[in-house]
């Protein structure tokens, strides 16, 4: 249905910020007709949640980033974004890009069926 491609990751020290960007190519409906989400892995960890988006405008997010990340979409470009302030150490992972046709509920990663291959984020003490 998607082809999603991730970047922007890297590493910085604690404190600092990073923006993620997701670039969808669709082949079914419109990018704006799509849930989409970021989740992350770390190391020895399940994927979590981090923030998601439906095609509404509304928006989730985790408790461990509230006030700390923003995720918002850009439908004419086909892309999704994650600004990331504040990173702690425990940010640390790796952060993918999902999508589906629809509504999410829980944008956990059971609801999702398009993912990117990924982007390391390494926030240093």
């Amino acid at each position: 249905e998607a082809q999603l491609v991730e970047s922007g990751g890297g590493s910085v020290q604690a404190g600092g910020s990073l923006r993620l960007s997701c670039t969808v190519t669709v082949y079914r409906l419109t990018f704006a007709d799509y849930c989409m989400g970021w989740l992350r892995q770390a190391p020895g960890k399940e994927r979590e949640r981090v923030a998601g988006i439906n095609p509404d405008g509304s928006i989730k997010y985790a408790d461990s980033v509230k006030g700390r990340f923003t995720i918002s979409k850009d439908n004419a470009k086909n892309t999704l974004y994650l600004q990331m302030d504040s990173l702690k150490p425990e940010d640390t992972a790796m952060y993918y890009c999902a999508a589906i046709r629809g509504y999410c509920y829980s944008f956990e990663q059971y609801e999702f069926n398009n993912w990117g291959p990924g982007t390391q984020v390494t926030v240093s003490s």
